[in-house]
Protein backbone atom coordinates (compact mmCIF):
# COMPACT_ATOMS: atom_id res chain seq x y z
CA UNK A 1 0.00 0.00 0.00
CA UNK A 2 1.07 3.69 -0.70
CA UNK A 3 0.59 5.68 2.41
CA UNK A 4 1.31 9.07 0.32
CA UNK A 5 -2.02 11.01 -0.68
CA UNK A 6 -1.02 11.27 -4.22
CA UNK A 7 -2.10 15.38 -6.32
CA UNK A 8 -1.97 14.60 -9.94
CA UNK A 9 -0.82 17.99 -11.76
CA UNK A 10 -2.96 16.97 -15.30
CA UNK A 11 -6.54 16.97 -15.78
CA UNK A 12 -5.86 13.97 -18.15
CA UNK A 13 -8.50 11.29 -17.46
CA UNK A 14 -6.67 8.78 -18.78
CA UNK A 15 -3.34 9.54 -16.09
CA UNK A 16 -5.84 9.52 -13.63
CA UNK A 17 -7.65 6.09 -14.60
CA UNK A 18 -4.31 4.55 -14.63
CA UNK A 19 -3.32 5.17 -11.27
CA UNK A 20 -6.61 4.11 -10.27
CA UNK A 21 -5.81 0.56 -11.75
CA UNK A 22 -3.16 0.44 -9.34
CA UNK A 23 -4.95 1.29 -6.36
CA UNK A 24 -4.32 4.84 -6.13
CA UNK A 25 -7.03 7.40 -6.02
CA UNK A 26 -5.64 10.75 -7.06
CA UNK A 27 -6.64 13.99 -6.26
CA UNK A 28 -6.41 16.11 -9.39
CA UNK A 29 -5.49 19.52 -9.73
CA UNK A 30 -4.43 20.66 -13.05
CA UNK A 31 -0.92 23.04 -13.75
CA UNK A 32 -1.76 26.34 -15.32
CA UNK A 33 1.75 26.67 -17.23
CA UNK A 34 2.03 27.51 -20.42
CA UNK A 35 3.34 24.78 -22.18
CA UNK A 36 4.55 26.86 -25.43
CA UNK A 37 8.72 26.18 -24.91
CA UNK A 38 11.61 25.98 -27.40
CA UNK A 39 12.99 22.90 -26.66
CA UNK A 40 13.49 20.39 -29.82
CA UNK A 41 14.62 17.57 -27.86
CA UNK A 42 12.02 14.89 -26.90
CA UNK A 43 13.67 14.04 -23.28
CA UNK A 44 14.31 17.74 -22.62
CA UNK A 45 10.84 18.77 -23.30
CA UNK A 46 9.28 15.92 -21.18
CA UNK A 47 11.91 16.68 -18.30
CA UNK A 48 11.46 20.31 -18.35
CA UNK A 49 7.64 20.09 -18.59
CA UNK A 50 6.54 18.09 -15.92
CA UNK A 51 9.09 19.57 -13.45
CA UNK A 52 7.14 22.74 -14.58
CA UNK A 53 3.14 21.38 -14.37
CA UNK A 54 4.59 19.84 -10.71
CA UNK A 55 6.07 22.59 -9.56
CA UNK A 56 3.81 24.90 -10.21
CA UNK A 57 0.73 22.51 -8.59
CA UNK A 58 2.91 22.50 -5.62
CA UNK A 59 4.18 25.78 -4.73
CA UNK A 60 0.22 26.72 -5.30
CA UNK A 61 -1.03 24.39 -2.81
CA UNK A 62 1.59 25.21 -0.18
CA UNK A 63 0.72 29.34 -1.00
CA UNK A 64 -2.84 28.75 -0.13
CA UNK A 65 -4.39 28.19 3.32
CA UNK A 66 -5.79 24.54 2.01
CA UNK A 67 -5.20 21.50 4.27
CA UNK A 68 -2.23 19.11 3.01
CA UNK A 69 -2.96 15.77 4.39
CA UNK A 70 0.57 14.85 6.35
CA UNK A 71 2.57 13.04 3.46
CA UNK A 72 1.60 14.49 0.21
CA UNK A 73 2.89 14.15 -3.24
CA UNK A 74 2.63 16.04 -6.47
CA UNK A 75 3.13 14.02 -9.76
CA UNK A 76 3.54 16.39 -12.88
CA UNK A 77 3.57 14.32 -16.42
CA UNK A 78 3.99 15.60 -19.77
CA UNK A 79 4.25 12.63 -22.75
CA UNK A 80 5.20 13.61 -26.41
CA UNK A 81 5.81 11.42 -29.70
CA UNK A 82 8.73 11.65 -31.42
CA UNK A 83 9.33 10.14 -34.73
CA UNK A 84 12.85 10.66 -36.27
CA UNK A 85 13.90 12.57 -33.21
CA UNK A 86 11.15 15.19 -34.23
CA UNK A 87 8.30 15.79 -32.05
CA UNK A 88 4.82 14.97 -32.91
CA UNK A 89 2.59 17.16 -30.33
CA UNK A 90 -1.17 16.94 -30.60
CA UNK A 91 -2.66 17.78 -33.96
CA UNK A 92 -3.80 21.51 -35.08
CA UNK A 93 -6.44 20.26 -37.46
CA UNK A 94 -7.27 16.70 -39.55
CA UNK A 95 -4.89 17.87 -42.17
CA UNK A 96 -2.40 17.67 -40.05
CA UNK A 97 -3.60 14.34 -38.14
CA UNK A 98 -3.17 13.17 -41.20
CA UNK A 99 0.35 14.13 -41.61
CA UNK A 100 1.55 12.73 -38.57
CA UNK A 101 -0.33 9.25 -38.97
CA UNK A 102 1.56 9.23 -42.54
CA UNK A 103 4.64 10.00 -40.81
CA UNK A 104 4.05 7.03 -38.22
CA UNK A 105 3.04 4.51 -40.88
CA UNK A 106 5.28 1.42 -41.24
CA UNK A 107 7.40 2.91 -39.00
CA UNK A 108 8.52 2.41 -35.24
CA UNK A 109 8.99 5.67 -33.25
CA UNK A 110 9.35 6.55 -29.70
CA UNK A 111 7.24 7.90 -26.97
CA UNK A 112 8.54 9.58 -24.03
CA UNK A 113 7.41 10.63 -20.94
CA UNK A 114 8.94 12.96 -18.30
CA UNK A 115 7.67 12.74 -14.64
CA UNK A 116 8.43 15.23 -11.79
CA UNK A 117 7.27 14.19 -7.90
CA UNK A 118 7.55 16.39 -4.99
CA UNK A 119 6.69 15.14 -1.86
CA UNK A 120 5.85 17.11 1.03
CA UNK A 121 5.62 16.43 4.90
CA UNK A 122 3.96 18.77 7.34
CA UNK A 123 3.96 21.50 4.31
CA UNK A 124 7.87 20.82 3.31
CA UNK A 125 9.19 20.03 0.56
CA UNK A 126 11.56 17.05 2.17
CA UNK A 127 12.12 15.37 -2.06
CA UNK A 128 11.65 15.65 -5.39
CA UNK A 129 11.95 12.72 -7.96
CA UNK A 130 12.09 12.83 -11.35
CA UNK A 131 12.86 10.27 -14.71
CA UNK A 132 11.83 9.97 -18.39
CA UNK A 133 10.40 6.53 -19.21
CA UNK A 134 10.53 5.80 -23.32
CA UNK A 135 8.55 3.43 -25.15
CA UNK A 136 8.90 2.28 -28.75
CA UNK A 137 6.06 1.53 -30.85
CA UNK A 138 5.58 0.05 -34.49
CA UNK A 139 3.01 1.50 -36.17
CA UNK A 140 1.26 -0.90 -39.21
CA UNK A 141 1.61 0.06 -42.97
CA UNK A 142 -1.62 2.33 -43.30
CA UNK A 143 -3.39 3.58 -46.70
CA UNK A 144 -4.69 7.22 -46.44
CA UNK A 145 -8.01 6.18 -46.48
CA UNK A 146 -7.26 3.96 -43.26
CA UNK A 147 -5.51 7.29 -42.54
CA UNK A 148 -8.64 9.48 -43.27
CA UNK A 149 -11.44 7.03 -41.67
CA UNK A 150 -9.62 7.22 -38.10
CA UNK A 151 -9.59 11.03 -38.24
CA UNK A 152 -12.87 11.08 -39.11
CA UNK A 153 -13.71 9.07 -35.00
CA UNK A 154 -12.29 12.06 -34.20
CA UNK A 155 -9.98 10.36 -31.76
CA UNK A 156 -6.65 11.74 -32.83
CA UNK A 157 -7.43 15.16 -32.71
CA UNK A 158 -6.46 16.15 -28.51
CA UNK A 159 -3.66 13.39 -28.77
CA UNK A 160 0.12 13.66 -28.67
CA UNK A 161 1.03 12.25 -32.80
CA UNK A 162 -2.40 12.26 -32.85
CA UNK A 163 -3.48 8.73 -31.89
CA UNK A 164 -4.54 6.88 -28.72
CA UNK A 165 -3.19 3.31 -28.20
CA UNK A 166 -6.09 2.23 -26.08
CA UNK A 167 -8.88 3.39 -28.31
CA UNK A 168 -9.19 2.45 -32.30
CA UNK A 169 -5.50 2.76 -33.21
CA UNK A 170 -4.72 -0.50 -31.29
CA UNK A 171 -5.79 -2.39 -34.52
CA UNK A 172 -3.16 -0.69 -36.29
CA UNK A 173 -0.06 -1.14 -33.75
CA UNK A 174 2.40 -3.90 -34.39
CA UNK A 175 4.70 -4.15 -31.29
CA UNK A 176 5.73 -2.67 -28.33
CA UNK A 177 9.07 -1.78 -26.56
CA UNK A 178 8.73 -1.23 -23.28
CA UNK A 179 5.54 0.38 -21.30
CA UNK A 180 2.09 0.28 -22.56
CA UNK A 181 0.98 2.89 -19.83
CA UNK A 182 3.71 5.02 -20.57
CA UNK A 183 2.19 5.23 -24.10
CA UNK A 184 -1.30 5.57 -22.04
CA UNK A 185 0.39 8.77 -20.55
CA UNK A 186 1.98 7.94 -17.48
CA UNK A 187 4.29 5.01 -16.40
CA UNK A 188 3.13 3.92 -13.53
CA UNK A 189 5.40 1.04 -12.98
CA UNK A 190 8.10 3.26 -12.59
CA UNK A 191 6.14 5.28 -10.29
CA UNK A 192 5.39 2.31 -7.93
CA UNK A 193 9.25 1.51 -7.68
CA UNK A 194 9.97 5.47 -6.82
CA UNK A 195 7.36 4.75 -3.27
CA UNK A 196 9.20 1.29 -3.55
CA UNK A 197 12.01 2.57 -3.04
CA UNK A 198 11.19 5.32 -0.60
CA UNK A 199 9.62 2.91 1.21
CA UNK A 200 13.05 0.63 1.76
CA UNK A 201 15.00 3.69 2.78
CA UNK A 202 12.51 4.15 5.34
CA UNK A 203 13.08 0.60 6.87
Amino acid sequence: MIDWHVILASASPRRSELLKRTGIEPEVIPSDVDEDVLISDPAELVSELSERKCTDVAMRLLASQAEIPGKTVVIGADTVVAAGGKILGKPENEQDAFRMLQNLSGRLHEVLTGVFMIFIEDRKIVRTKSFAETTRVKVAALSDQEIWDYIATGEPMDKAGAYGIQGLFSRYVEGIEGDYSNVVGLPVCRIYKVFRGLKNELQ
